[in-house]
């Protein structure tokens, strides 16, 4: 039994990438850019959730412009919390 979970596994488990999503948004006439840094599979994923949380600020998913996409390392990212997720802790 312990020999087909680890053979599936292998072919279930997929690698969790860390992304940098960059972009803007006007409000109020100002324009406001942000960066986030974010764990996905996909690069549409990581899309997803950083329009979640920027539009959860009371503003429409249309106004907000993605500037740049790209996958980084995880000891590049910002945010302790990925970095702290992302790091093998064997």
């Amino acid at each position: 039994m312990a020999n087909v979970l680890e053979r599936n596994q292998g072919v279930l488990m997929s690698e969790v990438k860390v992304f940098r999503v960059s972009g803007h948004y006007f409000m109020r006439r100002k324009k406001y850019s942000f960066s986030k840094d974010v764990r996905a599979l996909k690069v549409e994923h990581a899309l997803e959730e950083v329009l979640s949380v920027v539009s959860s600020q009371g503003m429409f998913r249309r106004q907000i412009r993605i500037d740049d996409v790209h996958e980084i390392q995880p000891e590049e990212s910002q945010d302790y919390v990925i970095r702290y997720l992302s790091t093998d802790l064997k």
